[in-house]
């Protein structure tokens, strides 16, 4: 049995954002491992699951506390899975674990679970419908999470799929809930679907998946501006793509171009290429999983369009959308387009004009900006602040 807190400490957070205030590891983790230690401690091998492990903490620390082995795994983001892949690698404990979609393979005959809790409710049901649908009848779920972003919606979310759900006592500003007793499944809940009509867009979504099946008006100002965006494209890129909705529209308006949606998010992922064969443009879109365009090509894209975020996990910080920007001045063709829509409030315009180059506003609403930079002879060449 190896010190879970020395082993916690050496985690990091890489290849996601790493800075001073942005953490691999933190109470709700280890409240978790705390909880479910006597139940991890006689759970055959093979039988344990974790879901929404951030950078391995779940992961690595019940495998090296309890000796562990073949722990099957979900996270929904790739740049999750990257870092307990590296963390793993550093600490010895890479053959400890698998890395699984949210199915069947995930969850079947699983004896315990250890979730983070997802603050999308959506996600949530997701996952409780899984394992109601998939694991063993006896099956002990640990769910916890910090007590701010908790809700009594949670609660009543996983109630729909379990029959006992009941809260732990708090700790260091977290909690868990402790959920037993998977309720009889039905048809699938997910995806859900939804017809955008202004748009003539079918919507296809999974739980965690940004914005659902719904339009978000971030994304609805930056389609107002659709016919604008560099004419002459032959190759475009769905920055953070989302559902796909603006790889969708930017097929269906210029039949001749190509569109790769791209996102961190599994959930996304799915999502996008489903919405693409609903509206039969799977032909023109291709959707992959990656961080930032890190496999895209250099000079492979003529307009790259982007609904960026401003959080970090839960941690209001531009450092992914900057990661974008950068990586974007890279991808662009020289004269290539990116067009970008942003809360008023962050300075994304001199960001975005230092990173891909010559930028104006193109449209401002009361809560969003929309921003049309233009690629230099040369990009970005430097280093990403954060």
């Amino acid at each position: 049995m190896r010190d879970v807190e020395d082993l916690l400490g050496r985690l990091r957070r890489y290849p996601d954002v790493e800075a001073a205030n942005l953490y691999a590891v933190d109470a709700a983790d280890r409240l978790i491992l705390d909880v479910a230690a006597d139940t991890l401690t006689t759970t055959e091998p093979g039988k344990v699951v974790v879901i929404g492990d951030n950078y391995g903490a779940l992961t690595l620390g019940a495998a090296a506390t309890h000796d562990l082995h073949r722990i099957r795994v979900h996270q929904d983001l790739l740049t999750g899975e990257l870092a307990l892949a590296t963390n793993a690698r550093a600490l010895g404990l890479g053959d400890r674990y698998t890395a699984h979609s949210l199915d069947e393979n995930l969850l079947r005959d699983a004896t315990v679970v250890l979730l983070r809790l997802p603050r999308v409710l959506a996600g949530l049901a997701e996952i409780a419908d899984a394992i109601a649908r998939y694991a063993h009848p006896q099956v002990q779920v640990f769910a916890g999470g910090r007590d701010k972003y908790l809700t009594k919606a949670m609660n009543d979310v996983l109630a729909e799929s379990f029959t006992e759900v009941r809260a732990s006592r708090g700790r260091q500003k977290s909690r868990t809930l402790l959920v037993r007793g998977p309720k009889p499944v039905g048809e699938p809940r997910f995806p859900l679907r939804e017809h955008i009509g202004e748009f003539g867009i079918d919507v296809v979504a999974h739980g965690a998946a940004f914005s659902g099946p719904r339009l978000d008006i971030g994304t609805r100002f930056l389609l107002e501006h659709l016919r604008a965006m560099k004419p002459d494209a032959r190759d475009a890129i769905d920055l953070g793509c989302g559902t796909g909705i603006l790889a969708v529209a930017l097929a269906r308006s210029r039949p001749g171009i190509a569109v790769v949606g791209t996102d961190q998010s599994a959930a996304a992922v799915a999502s996008a290429t489903a919405t693409a064969a609903a509206n039969a443009v799977a032909g023109q879109v291709t959707v992959v999983r990656d961080d930032a365009m890190s496999a895209a090509a250099d000079n492979s894209a003529d307009l790259v369009v982007c609904n960026p975020p401003f959080h970090v996990g839960a941690a209001v910080h531009t450092g992914s959308a900057i990661k974008m920007f950068a990586r974007t001045g890279k991808v662009l063709r020289p004269g290539g387009e990116l067009w970008t829509v942003y809360n008023n409030h962050l300075n994304h315009r001199t960001v975005v004009e230092r990173m891909v180059g010559r930028t104006e506003v193109v449209g401002r609403n009361r809560k969003f900006t929309v921003t049309r930079s233009v690629r230099g002879l040369h990009g970005f060449d430097g280093a990403v602040p954060v």
